[in-house]
């Protein structure tokens, strides 16, 4: 009997408006257990062509808990020059998280949600890319840069948000947010075809 896999469904921004940045980004993928890297290297399983990234940037690292079935992730900082915005915290260099279901991420201008859909599979796990046209998160810039350390610590008055554009097969759930607002992200209805 063929086990289930763990998906996780990456939905990824960039303000950039080239798309030969993410030309080598495949629509879904099947991985064994061992880390997913993402980064602008050749080795990466996610490559991104962005200058700033690093050949190595991050990767998601799959782990199963001790008494537990299932595959558990977490994302480890893997950039010596930059740092990784996850769920509110910073990550530097081999620092890592534990991710839960729904995940906010930002490195080097990329904005990225990881939404961890479990399966029963312990041997492999698949993953759905989505390149949004609009942004996903809504935060201060800064909090994802070294910046952050040398700005002041008063919160600038929030900005309006843009409604993003409808888009077919996507639905837009609101999360509250740190800053006590709502969040938007897109995320993909569930289909029966494939597990994307």
């Amino acid at each position: 009997m063929e086990r289930a896999l763990t998906v996780l469904h990456v939905s990824l921004y960039h303000p950039t408006r080239d798309l030969d940045a993410f030309a080598k980004v495949p629509a879904q993928l099947q991985h064994d257990t061992s880390p997913l890297l993402v980064g602008r290297g050749p080795d990466a399983h996610l490559r991104l062509l962005l200058p700033h990234l690093s050949r190595r940037h991050l990767s998601l690292e799959p782990y199963r808990e001790e008494g537990s079935a299932l595959l558990t992730f977490c994302l480890k900082a893997l950039s010596r020059r930059g740092c990784v915005w996850v769920n509110g915290l910073t990550l530097r260099f081999l620092e890592q998280v534990p991710l839960s279901v729904v995940n906010r991420v930002a490195f080097s201008g990329i904005q990225m949600v990881v939404r961890v859909e479990g399966g029963t599979s312990l041997e492999a796990f698949a993953c759905c890319f989505h390149l949004s046209p609009s942004p996903l998160i809504h935060r201060p810039q800064a909090e994802e840069t070294d910046e952050w350390e040398s700005t002041s610590q008063e919160q600038p008055p929030p900005r309006p948000r843009l409604q993003a554009p409808e888009h077919p097969g996507l639905h837009r759930p609101s999360l509250a947010s740190p800053e006590g607002g709502t969040e938007t992200q897109l995320q993909k209805e569930p289909s029966d075809r494939v597990p994307c």
